[in-house]
């Protein structure tokens, strides 16, 4: 009877303790979410490696799996000058800054900054304009160089130029006295072949990114994009994100903004193709001009036929781009990781990123539609601050505004690329660094981070590094 009795005192107090504890939330339990380790749906795919980016989503069709093997080899093999036997593969140039996708996307992974002056193939390009909107309100381009320095050329010709990057140390503190050095760069144009750039030029740096998930992040409504936009701030939350609006070639019209640093492409199709033209200077019936430098006779320069790319095989790359699986979840039910997700959402950062999303249903590769998916991104434009402005405008976005990016697949980019270099021109050398560049409306969710212990620190990169 005696040990009946303290049993049922035993049990109310645990019961008076639970219900007490309820509306505290320190005391509820860190559990991950059911399926939450499928960050593209039944996209994903549970891989690990240096090839973890490379994979397939795993709901194609044995049919799409050969479409995809197809778009793979000419992601990754490279292109020639014309004329040449490979007449698939010929046509690169006359000036570029790669020789194939994979030179910037190195294992469809994520690009850099050049380690030394002169280096190319290294995944990071710089964007040129002046001021003023072309008629489909693109940037007008500088009159020499046009929209893009290529520091690659074929032989006989001359290069555009060469980058210098300079950079200056920032020195950021958090609360318990640990201090870190940020580097701010600056850029430089060298040794130009064509004449003097524009007085009022624009640079806006861009390294390339990973490409897994583009197609999930392209089958996303237009009605939930619009449902996270907050122009005017009216929650009073201090994030006021918003959608670029640009020009949509095929259509001629003028379509949501999804792809690129300042969401200036509005599909994966066009991304493709602009990736082709500016990066390779290899033309597609969507893009079917060549670049070249004002002066610069073309008509004397053999090319690998009109398109050089073509349309078969310019799709082929476009279906490779956008079913290219997200790699899952791991270690997401450790304690620690677990702390950090909630870390992450109480200093703020899920206002941007946010974690799930649902894709539509009418999306042309069916393996993309009704999925749920956790890119940690609302895909809108943001204010991050004078300290991140390239101060060069693209469609609707301002010179301080970028898209929020994606962060699914942030923890593989170490294992593919061999470098954790982050934020839209690779300053940031890891995670931390990345979140002391937020400013602007990211600024309270910054100065959140920087009030932080150590230990919190840890669990929020173990978190991150978990996506």
């Amino acid at each position: 009877m005696k040990n009946c009795i303290k049993g049922i005192l035993v049990l109310l107090s645990v019961l008076f303790f639970s219900c007490s504890k309820d509306n505290d939330d320190q005391y509820l339990p860190l559990t991950a979410e059911e399926g939450e380790q499928y960050s593209g749906g039944e996209t994903t795919v549970f891989n690990r490696s240096e090839e973890a980016f490379g994979f397939s989503a795993l709901n194609l069709t044995f049919d799409e799996g050969k479409e995809f093997a197809v778009g793979n080899s000419f992601f990754r093999q490279n292109w020639v000058v014309a004329p040449a036997s490979t007449t698939a593969r010929d046509g690169i140039g006359p000036f570029f800054n790669a020789i194939s996708c994979s030179s910037c996307h190195f294992k469809d992974g994520r690009g850099r900054a050049p380690l030394l002056d002169g280096e190319t193939g290294h995944g990071l390009l710089l964007r040129l304009s002046i001021a003023g909107l072309d008629a489909t309100g693109a940037n007008l381009p500088d009159p020499i160089y046009g929209g893009q320095l290529q520091d690659g050329a074929i032989l006989g010709q001359t290069l555009e130029g060469k980058i210098t990057i300079i950079y200056q140390p920032i020195i950021e503190t958090f609360a318990d006295g640990t201090t870190v050095v940020l580097q701010k760069p600056s850029y430089q144009i060298s040794n130009l072949g064509f004449g003097a750039l524009a007085s009022n030029l624009q640079i806006s740096p861009r390294v390339a990114n990973q490409v897994i998930g583009m197609g999930l992040l392209e089958a996303i409504p237009e009605s939930t994009l619009l449902g996270f936009t907050d122009e005017n701030d009216t929650n009073k939350d201090g994030i006021s994100g918003r959608l670029n609006y640009v020009h949509d070639v095929a259509s001629n019209s003028k379509k949501i903004g999804r792809f690129g640093w300042k969401a200036n492409q509005p599909n994966v199709r066009q991304q493709v193709a602009g990736a082709f033209l500016g990066d390779m200077g290899i033309t597609t019936s969507l893009f079917p001009n060549e670049n070249a430098p004002f002066g610069v006779d073309l008509s004397l320069i053999p090319n690998g036929g009109t398109p050089e790319i073509s349309d078969i095989n310019f799709e082929r790359v476009v279906f490779y781009s956008s079913t290219l699986a997200v790699p899952a979840r791991r270690n997401y039910t450790d304690e620690n990781v677990l702390k950090g997700k909630k870390t992450f959402n109480t200093i703020g950062c899920t206002s941007c990123h946010i974690p799930k999303i649902q894709t539509g249903n009418t999306h042309t590769i069916a393996a993309l539609n009704n999925q749920t998916i956790r890119p940690y991104t609302d895909l809108l434009l943001h204010d991050m601050g004078a300290d991140l402005a390239d101060n060069t405008p693209d469609f609707k976005a301002t010179g301080q505004e970028w898209r929020t990016q994606p962060l699914w697949g942030i923890g593989l980019i170490e294992t593919v690329n061999n470098h954790t270099n982050l934020m839209h021109d690779g300053r940031a050398k890891n995670v931390t660094e990345a979140i002391l560049w937020h400013g602007g409306e990211a600024k309270v969710a910054k100065d959140r981070f920087k009030k932080l212990t150590l230990a919190e620190r840890n669990e929020l990169l173990a978190f991150i590094n978990s996506l």
